[in-house]
């Protein structure tokens, strides 16, 4: 596995899966010669793990995670059920805050963001909104990989949101913010 790779993150539903776009996705990505980052969940997050590592074909990239967990007593307590399977490098953190409260400078959802030189966002609640809004705050280029705004809370200001089900469409994004 090549180290200097770039890394997009990819966000979404922590319970639902959407399948079809997340495999879509994780395949592609595997392709692209990128590390995924994701939350390392179930849902979107495990989808697209799987279909990044069980891609065909030759992957260079890993399937990063920065997963949330707590200090108890002076100890790290990971948050049961993280690491999905198929996260290859899993990222421990202390910090616990997610969902509505993922802006916070207690939410993991900052390094995911940070660490990415592109954002794929696939449909998701408000966990996915606050990391569409830091993607916004720290500039980076982002796209959704979904059929509309409708598979988001309304929250989500659609005004110059560029949404996608073609995958052609998205390895043009991600060849032009990777480059």
């Amino acid at each position: 596995m090549k180290r200097n790779l770039p890394v997009v993150a990819v966000v979404g539903s922590g319970s639902e899966a959407h399948e079809p776009l997340a495999t879509e996705v994780g395949r592609l990505l595997a392709g692209e010669g990128v590390h995924l980052c994701c939350g390392g969940g179930g849902g979107v997050m495990e989808a697209v793990c799987r279909a990044f590592v069980t891609a065909p074909g030759s992957r260079r990239g890993l399937a990063i995670s920065v997963l949330p967990g707590n200090i108890e007593e002076g100890r790290h307590a990971p948050r049961p059920g993280y690491p999905n399977p198929w996260v290859e490098l899993p990222m421990h953190s202390h910090l616990p805050l997610s969902g509505i409260t993922g802006t916070s400078a207690m939410s993991r959802n900052h390094l995911i963001i940070l660490s990415a030189a592109a954002v794929v966002a696939l449909p998701g609640g408000a966990g996915t909104l606050s990391e569409i809004s830091l993607a916004r705050m720290y500039g980076k280029p982002w796209i959704a990989f979904a059929e509309g705004p409708h598979q988001f809370p309304d929250a989500l200001e659609c005004e110059g949101v560029t949404f996608t089900t073609d995958p052609w469409e998205l390895r043009a994004f991600l060849r032009r913010a990777l480059r």
